[in-house]
């Protein structure tokens, strides 16, 4: 692919021989609409600096831009203040283990604070000063989303740092997180069709392809559907770089670091021995796959015992046609072919193998989803309803979701590393 960056990068995170592990299992996210967690582990450079050496280039690459310098607002707390009603209650978008994201309304032009209903909508994530972690996750945030430009990453306009407070400004996503439209029951939510969940997980997909197409290739580290933002149009942008992590150099195949992330969704072989590769970032992809065919979440405590983590449990059955129809989210019945379900199927597999050598590219699994968005195959009536998983698939209620203090912890009790 060339090298987007065009010079040399810095990481100022020196590997580590043994990978250490945090001891708070993970949850589902459930945040309204954004993923506003922590769990970070690695440090940045200085604040302003990017994790980019300067003499980087503004060449473009898989239609987005790495710019030489950051491109931020800088704002005052008064200002974030007066766009959020004072941080009212009622423009809460969403709580994390980060803190709260709010609503606030700004002028278009100038990003100055503006009265409600006038200029253009924002979300404006607050640091919980209880967050023994969040300056680490918010100065990441800044180094990586201030220099990397792409239609399918979420654009940071700006931040703030005035004495205790850290906070960070985002184009608003109208849509919410794919999380919320997979697996919230509501009346307000309908169900998303097999065209839609194609165009959200291709979007998806552009976005790690960007990340991981240049010479010295950044890691996203926690890729999830909670962290994939929708617009207005159901475009997908990857939010949330607070665990980002730039690829490995001189020659190494991985990086060695803390093992922080979240159940379900990351790749053995960093779980076990924290070794994390570029194609780590793949695994992770195929489990969102694997949630998008099913309806299912990654992790579900709720489900009996063998089903609970969807990789270990419906895995083995993507290769099978017949136990495939089976496994396939009763809601999509009569949308799709089965050649197309096929090839998703496929390259799930391909994404989810033990491994990451042996794992696509994300620029192959594109190649692939768009393949299967492109085939004009009519679907065939289905001659009966799935049974296979009714009992499971729908049994998440409200009150089986965790509290908002508890979304989105990153860590693993995954033992201690080798």
């Amino acid at each position: 692919m060339g090298n987007c960056f065009g010079a040399k990068l810095s990481n100022s995170n020196p590997s580590s021989t043994h990978p250490s592990f945090s001891a708070r299992p993970s949850t589902p996210d459930t945040s309204k609409n954004y993923s506003s967690g922590v769990g970070y582990s690695a440090t940045s450079s200085s604040i302003g600096n990017s994790h980019f050496s300067a003499a980087a280039s503004d060449d473009t690459c898989l239609n987005g831009e790495i710019l030489p310098t950051p491109n931020l607002k800088i704002f005052n707390f008064s200002d974030l203040k007066l766009a959020t009603k004072n941080f009212k209650s009622d423009s809460v978008l969403g709580v994390g283990g980060f803190g709260t994201v709010y609503k606030g309304w700004v002028d278009e032009k100038t990003l100055a604070p503006a009265k409600a209903g006038i200029g253009m909508i924002v979300a404006i994530k607050k640091l919980n000063s209880e967050s023994t972690q969040g300056f680490e996750e918010w100065q990441s945030e800044v180094n990586f989303l201030g220099r990397l430009s792409h239609p399918n990453l979420v654009k940071l306009l700006g931040y703030c740092r005035e004495d205790k407070e850290l906070l960070l400004v985002y184009e608003f996503m109208q849509k919410g997180s794919l999380e919320n439209h997979l697996f919230r029951r509501s009346a307000a939510i309908e169900p998303l069709s097999w065209n839609l969940r194609l165009k959200i997980v291709i979007g998806a997909a552009r976005g790690l392809a960007f990340l991981h197409s240049s010479e010295k290739k950044v890691i996203y580290r926690d890729f999830k559907a909670s962290n994939i933002l929708l617009d207005g149009n159901y475009n997908a942008k990857i939010s949330d770089f607070g665990l980002a992590k730039l690829g490995p150099s001189g020659g190494n195949s991985h990086v060695t670091t803390r093992v922080m992330g979240t159940y379900g969704y990351a790749a053995p072989e960093y779980v076990e021995t924290g070794h994390l590769y570029v194609k780590s970032d793949v695994y992770g992809f195929g489990v969102v796959l694997l949630e998008m065919l099913t309806g299912l979440r990654a992790l579900d405590t709720k489900r009996p015992s063998g089903q609970q983590k969807l990789v270990d449990w419906v895995k083995p059955m993507l290769s099978n046609k017949r136990k495939l129809k089976s496994i396939m989210d009763a809601r999509l019945e009569g949308q799709y072919s089965s050649k197309g379900a096929t090839l998703a199927a496929q390259i799930t597999l391909k994404c989810l193998e033990g491994d990451p050598k042996n794992r696509p590219s994300m620029k192959e699994v594109m190649d692939v989803l768009e393949q299967i968005e492109a085939i004009k195959e009519k679907p065939k009536e289905s001659r009966s309803k799935s049974e296979h998983f009714s009992s499971h698939r729908h049994q998440q209620s409200p009150r089986s979701r965790q509290s908002p203090r508890q979304t989105n912890d990153r860590g693993f009790s995954a033992g201690s590393g080798k």
